[in-house]
């Protein structure tokens, strides 16, 4: 399995305040940032998925929506965490 519970803590400890912090922005983004990066290439070996592809897309949405909302309450830690996972340009 490509996201097991260990793999998950270790994201939230990166990003969130602790390992059980699972609702901050931060650490969503860098979860979703994840599986946004998984499915990608899954999708690169089967280009008729449309099932992933959706998926993909709706997640894609989830980020940023929640980009939108850390750039709106907080520059600083919107700037730390684009940086950190290396979202733009």
């Amino acid at each position: 399995m490509y996201l097991d519970s260990a793999k998950k803590k270790e994201f939230f400890a990166t990003f969130g305040a602790n390992d059980k912090d699972t609702g901050s922005a931060e650490a969503q983004i860098a979860m979703f940032s994840y599986r946004i990066a998984h499915l990608t290439e899954h999708l690169k070996q089967n280009r008729k998925d449309f099932h992933t592809q959706r998926a993909l897309i709706k997640l894609v949405g989830k980020r940023r929506k929640l980009l939108d909302y850390l750039k709106a309450k907080d520059i600083t830690r919107y700037r730390d965490i684009v940086s950190k996972l290396g979202l733009r340009r």
